[in-house]
């Protein structure tokens, strides 16, 4: 039988899903002091040689309008000022841009 299209969705996201739980998983285990930036789980790309997570800032950022209802802009400026420009120790996350 067949798929449908909202059944492939549902798939999908819960793979992505399983696929972040289980690189934290990793991650916390390399790297027990790691920090993980609350609520952008789906930005998180992998971690660097250090345990260090990396986080896609498109992610985030898209994270931010889609869920807090921000226009791009308002959105930008929060995670620079927020996140990004937060110093947390030598375990603080990487912040990638894709393009």
């Amino acid at each position: 039988m067949k798929k449908t299209l909202e059944e492939q969705i549902l798939e999908i996201r819960q793979a992505h899903a399983e696929r972040i739980q289980e690189l934290k998983e990793v991650i916390a285990d390399l790297n027990p002091e790691a920090l993980f930036a609350d609520g952008f789980d789906r930005a998180i790309m992998g971690y660097d040689c250090h345990g260090r997570v990396i986080y896609s800032i498109d992610t985030i950022i898209e994270t931010l309008v889609e869920r807090d209802g921000m226009d791009w802009e308002e959105a930008s400026e929060y995670f620079s000022f927020n996140i990004e420009g937060s110093w947390l120790g030598e375990s603080t996350p990487i912040f990638m841009y894709e393009n």
